[in-house]
C-alpha cells in the first residue's frame, strides 16, 4: 500500500466515524456488538422529555470510559500529519469521545457533538464544562432551572447547523478526500463523498469492510483496521 503524495493536494478533508475509536476500546453505535444493539431502542429526542436522567446517565457513562482510554495509532497518525501538512486540513468526526483532540488533531469538527459539552433545553445555557464529565446526577440549569441535556445528537435529532455548515464548505474546495472508520449510511455525513467528488477531489475509504453496495463516488477503498492501516496510508511513523 502506497503512502498518499502529500505534494499533490491542497485542501485535504477527513472524515472519521467509529471505527477509529474501536481500538481504543471504545463500542461503536451501530453494528454486531454496538451500542444500540444492547438496548431495547436507541435514545430519541422524546427520550429527553420522558426520561431525561436516563439520557444523563447514559451519556455519563460513555463520557468515564472515554476518559479512561487513549488514542490510538489512527488518532495520533491524523494529528501527525495535520501538524506537517502545508494546506488546509479539516478533520470531520462522527464521533463524541474528544479523542482526535487528546491526540493533538487542532482543526476538528464534531458534527454529532461532544460528550464534554452540555445546555439546557430550555434556554440553551451551556454547563460549565469542567463540571459536565465529573456530573453522574442530571444537573439543573444554574440560570432557569430548566433540564440540562448532553449535547449529542440523538435519533430524530437534526444535526447542528454550525457543523454541517463548515463540513460542507470544507468540502467545496477539497481535491483529497479520506473517509476513515465509517458505513457510510448515516447523513449527511454519508453525502460528503458526494459533495467532495463534485468538487474534483480524489476520494479513498478506508474501512473494515466493504460498503455493501459499493459506493461509485469513492475512487479508491483499502479494507482493515484504521489503526494499521493510517499511519502507513498517511506516511508518518506508528507512536
Amino acid at each position: 500500500m502506497g503512502a498518499i503524495d502529500w505534494s499533490q493536494y491542497t485542501n485535504v478533508v477527513i472524515l472519521t466515524g467509529a471505527g477509529v475509536s474501536v481500538a481504543s476500546g471504545l463500542k461503536p453505535f451501530r453494528g454486531p456488538g454496538g451500542i444500540w444493539e444492547q438496548m431495547d431502542h436507541p435514545l430519541e429526542e422524546k427520550t429527553l422529555d420522558s426520561d431525561p436522567q436516563l439520557v444523563w446517565e447514559f451519556f455519563s457513562t460513555m463520557r468515564k470510559q472515554a476518559l479512561s482510554a487513549l488514542p490510538n495509532a489512527a488518532h495520533h497518525a491524523l494529528a501527525k500529519i495535520e501538524t506537517s501538512f502545508e494546506g488546509q486540513w479539516t478533520l470531520i468526526t462522527q464521533n463524541v469521545d474528544g479523542l482526535h483532540q487528546r491526540a493533538g488533531s487542532l482543526n476538528v469538527i464534531e458534527l454529532h457533538g461532544s460528550l464534554y459539552k452540555a445546555s439546557c433545553r430550555a434556554c440553551q445555557a451551556p454547563l460549565d464544562p469542567l463540571k459536565v464529565p465529573q456530573s453522574v446526577a442530571l444537573p439543573g440549569c444554574e440560570v432557569c432551572g430548566g433540564v440540562i441535556r448532553p449535547d449529542v445528537v440523538l435519533f430524530g435529532e437534526y444535526m447542528p447547523a454550525e457543523p454541517e455548515w463548515l463540513s460542507k464548505r470544507a468540502l467545496r474546495d477539497c481535491d483529497l478526500f479520506v473517509a476513515i472508520g465509517t458505513s457510510g449510511t448515516v447523513s449527511p455525513a454519508s453525502n460528503f463523498v458526494r459533495g467532495a467528488k463534485y468538487a474534483g477531489a480524489h476520494t479513498i475509504l478506508v474501512n473494515l469492510e466493504p460498503m455493501n453496495p459499493p459506493n461509485p463516488a469513492f475512487d479508491r477503498q483499502i479494507i482493515g483496521r484504521a489503526e494499521d492501516i493510517l499511519p502507513q496510508l498517511l506516511g508518518v511513523e506508528a507512536p
